[in-house]
């Protein structure tokens, strides 16, 4: 430890306290000692019920709050309770999406600092000593290399019961039972379209943002999301396995040929629970159900009229161009 002086003006000056391994500072002597135990692993503060152990008082006085059961902290949005108040607040920016702790290696934010820590640990961690004799992908724990390796097994030991659809890991066909029950606890909080997984609602929130940062390096179309990007990129291999052995049309992905496949046995699978209708393409249901929601979301930059759909308003555009174009109703782009 080490101990400076440091005047503030002509009359005081306040002694601080700073440590010799990462030389950080603090005013008070107590708290560089509280400090040092995070260099030390010292955890002398131990919980008379589960036993586990902290480095801080204020840390185990915390922890005790979720053995007595009180939780007196509500969220004033959805009146989930805490126990804590640091918890309330990480829970609040589920709510507004604020992401305040960025990554200092990829810039890529998060809501608390503890999942910035475990993506840090996961991303940029350059200890990775187990490796994948497959594809020599590296990971930092055995335990991860194990649910990896399934991937290259063909064995799906996780089996629906009422489709016989089959997964890799149990988690995953616990998302899949909720495309049977019809459950969608996740809802946006934008436009209030619900999902059955949480990851789902993260990656449709990028649709409401502004900003595209991924950039296709071969005509520059820029995208809100890996998926978009990776999927947009098929487009320019020449690569079409998947052949519709009814028409002889080829795609690039299987997913794609699947749906294709309705067109010819006008199969619609997809029913919106408010009105009935049923849609062909899970992505024709989700446009849908705009339409009940009421919110139109796009705007035309000359005249102000709003619409449901992206596509509709591209069709508007004509108007004031005076030209007759064709728009895809899948990718959106307009040919004239």
């Amino acid at each position: 430890m080490e101990k400076k002086a440091c005047k503030l003006s002509n009359k005081t000056s306040v002694t601080i306290h700073s440590c010799a391994t990462c030389s950080k500072s603090f005013s008070a002597k107590a708290r560089l000692e509280d400090h040092m135990r995070t260099h030390t692993g010292e955890k002398q503060f131990s919980c008379s019920v589960c036993l586990k152990r902290f480095s801080r008082k204020g840390h185990l006085y915390n922890h005790m709050k979720l053995h007595s059961g009180l939780k007196t902290f509500s969220c004033n949005v959805c009146s989930k309770c805490f126990s804590e108040k640091s918890t309330l607040i990480s829970h609040l920016r589920t709510h507004t999406w604020e992401k305040p702790f960025s990554c200092s290696e990829c810039h890529k934010s998060f809501s608390d600092r503890r999942s910035l820590s475990i993506h840090i640990k996961r991303a940029h961690h350059k200890l990775r000593k187990f490796c994948c004799n497959i594809c020599s992908k590296t990971f930092k724990t055995i335990q991860i290399l194990t649910q990896h390796v399934k991937i290259h097994s063909e064995i799906k030991q996780f089996t629906c019961g009422i489709c016989l659809k089959g997964f890799l890991r149990k988690d995953h066909l616990s998302g899949h039972m909720k495309t049977h029950t019809g459950e969608k606890p996740f809802t946006c909080p934008v436009c209030q379209t619900s999902f059955a997984d949480k990851c789902h609602l993260t990656r449709h929130m990028k649709s409401h943002s502004q900003y595209k940062n991924l950039c296709c390096n071969e005509c520059s179309k820029r995208f809100k999301t890996k998926r978009s990007l990776t999927l947009h990129m098929k487009i320019h291999s020449a690569l079409k396995e998947y052949i519709c052995n009814v028409c002889s049309k080829c795609f690039s992905e299987k997913s794609n040929l699947t749906r294709h496949m309705r067109t010819h046995l006008v199969e619609k699978p997809f029913s919106c629970s408010i009105c009935l209708r049923s849609f062909s393409q899970k992505a024709e249901l989700d446009n849908h159900y705009r339409v009940h929601s009421g919110i139109k979301e796009f705007s035309c930059d000359v005249c102000s009229k709003q619409f449901f759909l992206k596509r509709t308003l591209t069709r508007h555009m004509n108007v004031h161009s005076h030209q007759q174009k064709c728009t895809c109703d899948i990718c959106f782009k307009v040919f004239s």
